[in-house]
């Protein structure tokens, strides 16, 4: 998730251009339309749209801004990232302005079952526990991978009685690292410090602090942060289980169809390609759209 560096100077990454965490509660949605890419309309997807939605003529998309470069915020507090262009071709598609929600990430699903959101579009790991809840519309693939500091020897597949960063509510925190932790312990080994955090950027300050030996994110994330850190942190070994990205719908929604008709659409005239080449992340693209693909595929 974004990257903030604006605590000791040497850390500083001007190309990302933050200063500081979000505050959601006088964050206002942003209207950005289909972006700057020239993206028509798809009559067979806007068919699909549920009544409602098709005459508001927004999407209203809840979105943690903190996970660059998937999604994070310009210097005018805007949401840009792959993520964004992805959801603005993907509204343009189906005849809609997009209206971004800032949120923690933990609150994203939630506020889409209680109906303040129509989507959450914000590198949602698609698992079979939280499709009990919520649908997901698959349109990525991305891996967990590990950063240390540099001249730190670790190995993500052994990694008892190490501290590790982690942001909170993310398939890192919720599944991966309580699962090796458990492996420890169970072997008569010191168990993993998880260190969680409310943003992604403040788990990889932390790390290039010094307050841990490692860290947990996705595999463009991890990347990506390396990338603009590289005198304080490296990759600690390749990405691995990897898993879909999904957009969060409600349960059973006909909105679920519509944006999968829309976002293969995006696949079929190249936008999508375009979109992915452009923020680097190609790696993970899908020539399909499906939906829950945790228990599907």
């Amino acid at each position: 998730m974004k990257i903030n560096y604006a605590l000791p100077a040497l850390l500083v990454v001007t190309a990302l251009a933050l200063t500081g965490c979000v505050d959601n509660s006088t964050d206002t949605g942003t209207d950005t339309g289909g972006g700057n890419l020239d993206v028509g309309t798809d009559a067979a997807a806007i068919a699909l749209l549920p009544a409602d939605i098709k005459d508001a003529g927004v999407l209203v998309i809840g979105i943690d801004p903190t996970y660059a470069p998937n999604e994070y915020k310009d210097d005018a507090g805007n949401p840009i990232g792959w993520e964004v262009d992805l959801g603005n071709a993907m509204a343009a598609k189906l005849g809609l302005d997009t209206q971004y929600e800032p949120s923690s990430f933990d609150k994203i699903i939630p506020s889409v079952t209680g109906g303040s959101y129509d989507i959450g579009l914000s590198s949602f790991t698609d698992n079979e526990e939280r499709e009990k809840v919520v649908d997901f519309v698959n349109y990525y693939e991305a891996g967990i991978q590990w950063a240390q500091q540099i001249g730190v020897d670790v190995d993500p597949a052994n990694a008892c009685g190490m501290t590790v960063t982690v942001q909170t509510g993310t398939y890192e925190e919720t599944d991966e690292l309580p699962a090796k932790s458990q492996e420890c312990t169970d072997a008569g080994n010191e168990p993993i410090d998880i260190l969680k955090f409310d943003t992604q950027d403040e788990a990889t300050n932390a790390l290039a602090l010094g307050r841990a030996d490692a860290m947990s994110a996705d595999s463009p994330i991890t990347q990506y942060a390396v990338s603009q850190v590289d005198d304080k942190i490296e990759l600690a070994g390749d990405s691995f289980d990897t898993a879909p990205y999904g957009i969060v719908v409600q349960k059973d929604s006909e909105l679920s169809a519509a944006l999968q008709a829309a976002l293969q659409s995006l696949i079929d005239d190249g936008t999508y390609k375009t979109i992915l080449e452009d923020w680097g992340v190609f790696n993970g693209a899908v020539s399909s759209i499906t939906i829950n693909a945790a228990t599907t595929s």
